[in-house]
């Protein structure tokens, strides 16, 4: 990675933050003039030592302070009002970056997570969540602490070696070439590493993503851990991911760390080469003395920040990883988006049908392939076959987290693609195998969909899912909290959760993807007889394992292979004893044959 590429970095930062241009602007004024006033009192130690030299003869005798009282008195006013506008300026700069680099890291942050919420879940599903969330909050942090720092760092660097080459020049050419002859060396070096370091910086982002993937991963694993009493090997896991990072931070440090000494015997030469040339120019009456201790003083004001230099770049180089990472994120396109769609047309009826739908995923090939459903508003349909089949598919296609294609989906004539994702996911109340509760009380989760829901409809939707009686029973009832994940619930009080979540959301369509696959008897007879509760005058379809829980669906379609390969009511696929009725004797314990995969 070249040091032209982490300023194309920095070129997409600044166009990220226009919004902020009067802001960047006025820190960056802020710092040039705190570095100008910080090279002054240099100048007025030589104009002092003119004045206790040459007195009547001097600088400041010529404008218009004759005696040397009086222009040592003049220095001292001068001096302080320095010293004053070099702290004023200071604070400023201070204040403005600090408050960019919050601002900036905040706003990064809210748009880098609106946007992936934004994204299609197929990025999701190739992504880990580790490495998002080191994108979202440690790569952030980087650029944060440079802008809280390296930036003033690098401008006021510029400013010093523009204003001090001016004064230099000025005063004795000679002496200016000889004390900027090791700045050509310093560029070199700090460009040099930054070419070394760029690569070595972006590995080490991607180190700490894997390392924080690794602990999101076993924290959110911790019971599946434990009962296998794997705690060593993963604690060797971690260790391993964990030195990895080190090693790569180790090799950025090493060459970071040898910049600087080389950067110091440059700068001693540059600092002798005055020294001793204008102590000789000095002797010899061609260099005015005040003029020689302001070069000498200058020199080390020059030079010797410099040495700062190495420090500043690797601020740079690892914020510029960062914001890499962090604009290619927000730069990442999304494929599903509703941009110009219209809304659903109200009162929606929730009548779906899928028209020659065919769908592949990219990575292996599994997926839907010509497939012709309809579901009348207010039927249910159940969907069943052997894992990965194509089931959930349709219900991504459905939802939109994908789009087909082939063919069309549609919701009341209208193609599911023509409308705004708001309207459409409105319209559908998602219940999944897989239930997710947001830590926070009962009541947040089941009011998760109308926050706005009042204690006595949440009370209902709990009732209606067959809920309530559990949650009567937890220490405090509605605010009791759930935990991470629903972690202090059992499986299938989050099951029923879930339910109720789905049902004050009181959507026309609800779907449930096996939905009662991982609950016990007891639960499934709950889930069962809500059902049968809601299922009047609202469209269902159902993904279901067990087919005792289908028998009383309108239309029943076997999937196999992203096909549908037969369809029909319960007693209908019994009669035909075809796939549907082999799997049906299996789970009755009868003899025959499962499904195919």
């Amino acid at each position: 990675m070249s040091s032209r590429s982490s300023f194309q970095a920095l070129g997409r930062l600044l166009r990220y933050a226009r919004g902020h241009r009067r802001h960047i602007i006025a820190a960056t004024v802020c710092s040039i003039i705190n570095k100008l006033f910080d090279i002054a009192p240099e100048i007025l130690i030589g104009v002092a030592i003119d004045v206790v030299v040459n007195q009547e003869d001097s600088f400041v005798a010529g404008l218009g302070f004759s005696t040397a009282r009086e222009q040592i008195l003049v220095l001292g006013v001068l001096t302080f009002f320095i010293w004053a506008g070099e702290s004023l300026f200071e604070y400023l700069y201070q204040i403005l970056w600090r408050n960019l680099a919050q601002r900036l890291q905040a706003e990064l942050r809210q748009d880098a997570y609106e946007h992936a919420q934004r994204l299609d879940m197929s990025f999701f599903e190739a992504q880990s969540s580790g490495r998002l969330v080191a994108i979202m909050n440690d790569d952030v942090n980087q650029l944060e602490r440079f802008l809280d720092g390296g930036a003033n760092s690098m401008i006021q660097v510029g400013v010093s070696v523009v204003a001090v080459g001016a004064v230099f020049f000025v005063l004795s050419p000679l002496i200016a070439l000889l004390a900027f002859t090791p700045i050509p060396l310093i560029v070199w070096g700090a460009f040099f590493f930054q070419r070394k370091a760029g690569p070595l910086y972006a590995e080490v982002r991607e180190r700490v993503g894997e390392l924080a993937s690794r602990l999101s991963n076993n924290l959110a694993g911790i019971a599946t851990i434990k009962s296998f009493t794997a705690e060593a090997r993963e604690a060797e896991r971690l260790r391993q991911t964990s030195e990895a990072y080190v090693e790569a931070n180790r090799r950025a440090i090493r060459i970071s760390s040898a910049f600087i000494p080389v950067i110091r015997m440059a700068i001693l030469t540059g600092f002798l080469a005055t020294f001793t040339v204008g102590g000789m120019m000095a002797l010899r009456g061609d260099l005015n003395v005040g003029a020689y201790g302001v070069l000498v003083f200058l020199t080390q004001r020059l030079l010797w920040p410099l040495t700062g230099l190495a420090q500043v770049i690797d601020l740079f180089e690892r914020a510029m990883a960062s914001t890499r990472r962090i604009l290619d994120l927000l730069a990442t396109p999304i494929q599903v988006h509703d941009a110009g769609g219209s809304d659903l047309a109200r009162p929606v009826r929730g009548a779906v049908r899928f028209e020659g739908v065919g769908f592949r995923y990219a990575e292996s090939g599994a997926g839907v392939e010509d497939v012709d459903l309809e579901v009348p508003s207010g039927h249910t349909l159940a969907l069943v076959g052997a894992t990965g089949s194509g089931k959930s598919t349709l219900i991504k296609l459905l939802l939109r987290f994908q789009d087909p294609a082939e063919g069309q989906v549609l919701i009341d004539d209208q193609p599911v693609e023509t409308l705004t994702l708001t309207s459409l996911r409105e319209a559908i109340g998602l219940v999944s195998q897989d239930v997710y509760l947001f830590e926070g009380s009962v009541r947040d989760n089941i009011a998760y969909g109308r926050p706005e829901a009042d204690e006595d409809e949440v009370i209902e939707a709990a009732r209606t899912a067959e809920a309530w009686g559990f949650i009567q029973t937890l220490p405090q009832g509605l605010d009791t909290p759930v935990g991470e994940r629903g972690v202090r619930l059992s499986g299938g009080q989050r099951q029923r959760l879930s339910l109720a979540r789905a049902l004050l959301k009181d959507p026309p369509i609800l779907v449930l993807d096996e939905a009662t696959s991982a609950v016990d008897n007891e639960t499934e007879a709950a889930i069962q007889r809500s059902l049968a509760r809601i299922g009047h005058g609202r469209t269902v379809i159902m993904i279901a394992h067990r087919l005792s829980t289908i028998v009383h669906a309108d239309e029943i379609a076997v999937v196999e292979a992203g096909r549908v390969v037969e369809r029909g009511r319960h007693d209908e696929l019994l009669s035909r004893q075809g796939r549907y009725a082999a799997q049906w004797r299996v789970q009755t314990g009868e003899a025959g044959a499962v499904l195919s995969d």
